[in-house]
């Protein structure tokens, strides 16, 4: 095996650990919160595209790991809903993703974990049109 081959392994051995550990010490309850979320939002036709950013958002909260974030395009429509979205609910999504990436940055342990909360909270800030990808 290769140089590049035993980099790729070892990346992704690193991703699925973290992964692993994001998940049991809060991952998961976060995921299932904007699932739930989510589902509520999808009852009523006008939450349903707010319902889908939030499932968006819980794929995202379940494994960030080796995920990536791509910018969302000028356009008007996401604008406008990213708008509503950060009056309704951005605001306090980014202040407890910042909370939680203060406190897991406490510990030099925690410090990958803070990096997550402050790259989800920028994208619990406006989430339309933002693409999630796997890394490579």
């Amino acid at each position: 095996m290769g140089a590049i081959e035993r980099d790729a392994v070892r990346t992704v051995g690193m991703r699925t650990i973290l992964n692993l550990l994001w998940a049991v010490f809060g991952g998961f309850v976060l995921a299932l919160e904007y699932v739930l979320i989510g589902a509520v939002l999808c009852i009523t036709i006008i939450g349903i595209p707010f319902g889908l950013q939030c499932f968006k958002l819980a794929g995202v909260a379940l494994f960030p790991f080796g995920k990536d974030l791509s910018e969302p395009p000028a356009k008007a429509t996401p604008l406008l809903m990213n708008v509503v979205w950060l009056l309704v609910a951005g605001i306090w999504i980014f202040l407890t993703h910042l909370a939680l990436a203060i406190s897991s940055a406490a510990t030099i342990i925690g410090i990958p974990f803070a990096v997550q909360h402050v790259k989800f909270g920028i994208v619990a800030l406006a989430p339309f049109g933002v693409r999630v990808t796997e890394a490579r």
